[in-house]
């Protein structure tokens, strides 16, 4: 069963006070008349039921997708990196297995910690913390975010963290934890700039990420990987940050924050001639053109860091999660 640790006062606030409130927070004009500017409302982001809704409809929605590899049926619960990375997931499933997924096991969550941001504007969002049936003994990290009362959560970002590495969040005194702003500067990296500082590091190395799977490792892999006997691999990094790709920020304890944030990888590969690239079948699905020479993969990864703040002590960012997915090819 799930375990709700939310908000002492969580209860006390429905969706219908939610509602009432983010409309009825009017301003006087010079002219006497009434304006309202909800979207300047210092709110939860949602309610303690409302939340445990979301999940579970994403839940359903994301198993029944994978049973069927019908991206249709979960579309509507996910959006951004996730959304992107599960529909070519989906796609290239359908393609080698028309009658749907033969190995679907349903995914279970459980021990469920909701955290929800007080905060003003657009887009409001929560961030769910779970135990799974699926990647061992790793926390699953949900965040759902919507663009209106009128609109359903999504899930944006989806990422597994090793048991024990979520860091504590700051919390006012009724439970509602605090948004960072992209631009902070009291943070060692700005959140907005996380996703323009990895892409950066992935490339040249440097100072601003602390080692780790996620970073000096995976860079040793690139670079045992860029060469191989008659195959040459490229790799270009970018960040992405607009529209349901920006980076979100929660404030920890400490005065650092947990950021999420998504980066899109162009990988060419290209092999001498006489070779062949390597590939499998959920690589042919999403490629277009023929593979003779060259091929060239477009990744979109989503993923969790923790950013110190700014002067105290040490100064790297810490990569503690992230979840990458193919979602199209070229050949040529």
């Amino acid at each position: 069963m799930s375990r709700d640790r939310g908000p002492r006062r969580l209860h006390r606030l429905d969706r219908s006070a939610l509602i009432a409130a983010s409309v009825t927070a009017l301003s006087l004009t010079a002219s006497g008349c009434m304006v309202v500017h909800g979207e300047r409302e210092v709110l939860p982001a949602t309610t303690k039921a409302e939340a445990a809704k979301a999940l579970q409809q994403f839940t359903n929605a994301y198993n029944a997708a994978d049973k069927e590899y019908d991206s249709s049926l979960d579309a509507a619960h996910v959006t951004g990196a996730l959304g992107a990375i599960d529909a070519a997931r989906l796609k290239a499933g359908k393609a080698n297995s028309p009658s749907g997924n033969a190995t679907h096991t349903p995914l279970k969550l459980s021990d469920v910690t909701y955290t929800v941001p007080k905060k003003a504007g657009w887009p409001r969002w929560f961030v769910a913390d779970a135990a799974g049936n699926k990647g061992g003994t790793a926390r699953w990290l949900l965040v759902f975010t919507r663009n209106g009362l009128d609109e359903p959560f999504q899930v944006a970002y989806l990422t597994l963290v090793a048991e024990g590495k979520v860091p504590q969040f700051k919390k006012d005194a009724d439970g509602w934890a605090e948004t960072v702003p992209v631009n902070s500067a009291e943070l060692a990296v700005p959140p907005g700039e996380v996703g323009e500082e990895y892409a950066t590091y992935l490339k040249s190395g440097g100072d601003a990420f602390a080692d780790g799977a996620y970073t000096s490792t995976w860079r040793a892999a690139r670079e045992k990987d860029g060469k191989r006997p008659g195959l040459v691999t490229q790799y270009i990094d970018e960040p992405m940050t607009s529209g349901d790709y920006a980076p979100l920020a929660l404030r920890t304890t400490d005065g650092g924050a947990l950021v999420f944030f998504a980066t899109h990888l162009y990988t060419k590969q290209t092999a001498a001639p006489g070779t062949s690239i390597p590939t499998n079948d959920a690589v042919q699905a999403l490629t277009t053109g023929e593979i003779k020479q060259s091929l060239t993969m477009e990744i979109v990864s989503n993923s969790v860091a923790v950013d110190p703040p700014k002067g105290a002590g040490e100064q790297e960012v810490t990569v503690l999660g992230r979840i990458q997915g193919l979602t199209a090819a070229k050949g040529s």
